[in-house]
């Protein structure tokens, strides 16, 4: 094989990864520019933007990141159906299209109840999901929509004017077995979430596209996602703050952790322990907005090993890309790198 065959297979092999920019809670949303910047510059398929309310909303975030890109492609990871009126979503999504030359994904969540109770919006149900999509796609397209049922009242609803471009592909985030089959039966791929291992991956893979299969749609039509969280060239401690800080923000939250633990066979007993750690008492939502990372990797003492060890890459590169081999060996078709920024990941992909 030639240099230039060379550097095109691993190009092509690169665009199997997308990176998150401005992982966790920020106050200045710039670095996100140099980070999207730096993760084309090492070939990565998909730059991912977790949307926070404050400093990390994902269409200014996406118009700009469009502006100083050029190929890459620019996902939500995640956003939702109902924090925003169908047309200002599909609006939002189409003008990002047209800037970015239709770069766009659209990845969606469910959330918790509890959060959608407390700023009073609507909590979303399958049916709203789904219709919620239905709309999203037809405003896209310029279709003019008049819905009422489990998505809303909208008696009439259209884009004044659509670009030139398709409309992006719906990706759902999803964790059981409810979540997995709506995605394969009615959205374009699935978003795993983070430290499911690379069996809990292959298993939730099947069931996406028994799924899709059974809908009459093509299986391999429907993308599989799967987040693993990257600590790679650091020193241990930082090496355990990146992966156990985020490892306990998951498993901390009632109900989420112990679908976690389910979906990789572990013993959600193990939970109790953990929620009663000091660092935890008392801590409603998520333990990362009120905890720093050092007093999480601490809490995190109290899992067993393997919760962390085996759904996650940590060592040196070439351990974290014989990880990311098991992964796609289970089924995923993109692996989303959280806890290490696209500027971080130089020493793995170069």
């Amino acid at each position: 094989m030639g240099m230039s065959e060379q550097k095109s297979s691993a190009t092509d092999r690169s665009a199997r990864f997308g990176a998150y920019v401005l992982p966790g809670r920020v106050t200045d949303p710039r670095p996100a520019l140099a980070q999207a910047v730096e993760a084309e510059r090492l070939g990565l398929g998909t730059v991912w933007i977790s949307e926070r309310w404050g400093t990390k909303d994902f269409g200014v975030l996406a118009g700009a990141i469009g502006q100083v890109t050029s190929g890459i492609d620019i996902a939500a990871g995640v956003t939702h159906l109902n924090s925003r009126h169908p047309a200002l979503l599909a609006s939002m999504a189409m003008t990002a299209q047209a800037l970015s030359d239709g770069r766009l994904i659209l990845g969606v969540g469910r959330s918790v109840a509890a959060m959608w109770q407390a700023v009073g919006l609507p909590v979303p149900t399958n049916r709203s999901l789904v219709d919620s999509a239905d709309i999203f796609r037809r405003l896209c397209r310029g279709e003019k929509v008049r819905y009422q049922g489990p998505a809303g009242d909208f008696p009439s609803l259209r884009l004044t004017d659509v670009p030139d471009q398709p409309v992006p592909p719906l990706l759902l985030a999803a964790v059981g077995p409810r979540g997995l089959e709506l995605a394969g039966r009615h959205f374009d791929g699935v978003i795993l979430h983070p430290f499911l291992t690379p069996e809990a991956v292959a298993r939730s893979a099947a069931r996406v596209r028994e799924a899709a299969a059974a809908q009459g749609r093509a299986p391999e039509a429907v993308r599989i996602y799967a987040t693993v969280v990257v600590a790679s060239g650091l020193a241990p401690a930082d090496a355990a703050a990146v992966v156990a800080g985020r490892a306990v923000s998951y498993y901390q939250i009632p109900g989420f952790g112990e679908q976690l633990a389910q979906v990789n066979g572990w013993d959600p007993e193990q939970l109790a322990v953990l929620r009663a750690h000091p660092h935890l008492v008392g801590v409603r939502g998520s333990a990362d907005s009120v905890r720093t990372t050092a007093q999480l990797a601490e809490v995190a003492t109290t899992l067993p090993d393997r919760w962390l060890t085996e759904a996650s890459a940590v060592g040196t590169a070439a351990e974290c890309h014989a990880t990311f081999e098991r992964y796609l060996d289970a089924g995923a078709d993109e692996l989303i790198l959280h806890g290490s920024t696209p500027d971080r990941l130089a020493s793995v992909f170069e």
